[in-house]
C-alpha cells in the first residue's frame, strides 16, 4: 500500500476542499472493495477519532469490470478516477482510500490508516522481517504555534553538505544527515552525523530562532570546544528492548524492558518514586512542598 500522491490528478476539479489541501494522498487497499458502505463509515470514524484527527475520506472502489465508483463522482470523471488507481497501484477489487490537507499531517494520518488495514487485512506477518535505512529526513520543522523552525532530530545535527545553501533560502526542504534503521515499522535505532563547524552550527541556532546572545548563554561551552578544532564525529543508538520485542514477535515492548513503568510512571519492580528522607533532602540542598 504505497503512497500515491494525487495533487497533480485531483487539484482544479471544482472540489474545494482538494483544491485548497498541500497534499492530496492516497493508497490502494488490496480486496477491500468488498466493504460496505456501512463498514467503509465506521472506518471513516476511525480516522476521524483524535488519536488520528483527520477530517474525512474519499473513497474509490476499483469494479472487476475497470469501471470506478467514488464518493465524488460529481466532480471526477472515469479518466480522472483512473489516473488515481495508477498513481496508487490499486487493482480490480481494491479500494482507494484518499486523505487530503497539510502535507507532513496528511502522511502521518495515512500511514495511520495503512497501519490498521494492514492489520484487518492480515498483512503483518511477525515471521518476516524487513529492515530498512531511513536517510533523507527534514532537518528542520515547522511549528505553527511558535512561527518558526524547530530541529526535527536535534540542534547539533549537521545538514547534508549538498543541502546547505538551501539554509538561507529554503530551509524546509533542507535534509539532515541523519538516519534511522527500521524493523517492520518500528525504529530500532538512530542518530546523525553532528555539526563540527561553528560557522554551521552558529547558522543553525539562528534559523532555528536564538540570538546570539541567546545561543552563547545556552551553548557557548559548544561553540568554545569549535575553536579548538572539533574532528567529524556521528552517533548512532539502538532501541534494544524494541528489537527483541520484535524479533519476538511482541507488538508491546512492556515485556521487554529492564525496569518497566506503570500508566502512573511507577517502577513497581523497585517501588519508585519512592519517599526521600530529610537527611537526603538536607544533603541535596532540596526542599520538597505540597
Amino acid at each position: 500500500m504505497e503512497f500515491g500522491e494525487l495533487n497533480a490528478f485531483a487539484k482544479a476539479k471544482d472540489f474545494k476542499i482538494f483544491n485548497e489541501a498541500e497534499l492530496v494522498v492516497g493508497i490502494a487497499v488490496p480486496g477491500a472493495n468488498s466493504y460496505t458502505r456501512k463498514e467503509i463509515d465506521k472506518l471513516i470514524d476511525w480516522i476521524r477519532r483524535p488519536q488520528v484527527g483527520a477530517l474525512g475520506m474519499v473513497y474509490v472502489r476499483c469494479n472487476e469490470d475497470g469501471t470506478y465508483k467514488s464518493s465524488v463522482d460529481k466532480f471526477y470523471d472515469q479518466e480522472d478516477l483512473a489516473n488515481w488507481a495508477k498513481a496508487t497501484g490499486a487493482q480490480a477489487g481494491d479500494l482507494i482510500c484518499v486523505l487530503s490537507g497539510p502535507a507532513n499531517k496528511t502522511r502521518t494520518q495515512l500511514s495511520a490508516l495503512r497501519m490498521e488495514m494492514a492489520e484487518r487485512l492480515g498483512l503483518r506477518d511477525p515471521e518476516v522481517f524487513a529492515p530498512l535505512w531511513v536517510v533523507d529526513f527534514p532537518l528542520l520543522e515547522w511549528d505553527e504555534d511558535t512561527k518558526r523552525y524547530h530541529a526535527m532530530h536535534h540542534p547539533f545535527t549537521s545538514p547534508k553538505p549538498e543541502d546547505i545553501d538551501k539554509l538561507e533560502t529554503d530551509p524546509g526542504n533542507v535534509r539532515a544527515n541523519a538516519y534511522d534503521l527500521v524493523m517492520n515499522g518500528n525504529e530500532i535505532g538512530g542518530g546523525s552525523v553532528r555539526i563540527f563547524d561553528k560557522k554551521l552550527q552558529a547558522l543553525m541556532f539562528d534559523h532555528l530562532g536564538f540570538t546570539p546572545d541567546e545561543a552563547r548563554a545556552q551553548f557557548g561551552f559548544l561553540m568554545d570546544a569549535f575553536e579548538y578544532g572539533a574532528p567529524p564525529h556521528a552517533g548512532l543508538a539502538f532501541g534494544f528492548d524494541r528489537l527483541v520485542s520484535i524479533l519476538g514477535g511482541q507488538e508491546t515492548i512492556r515485556d521487554f524492558i529492564a525496569f518497566p513503568k506503570n500508566n502512573s510512571g511507577r517502577d513497581v519492580m523497585i517501588d519508585a518514586p519512592s519517599a526521600i528522607d530529610q537527611e537526603q533532602l538536607t544533603e541535596l540542598n532540596l526542599k520538597v512542598t505540597l
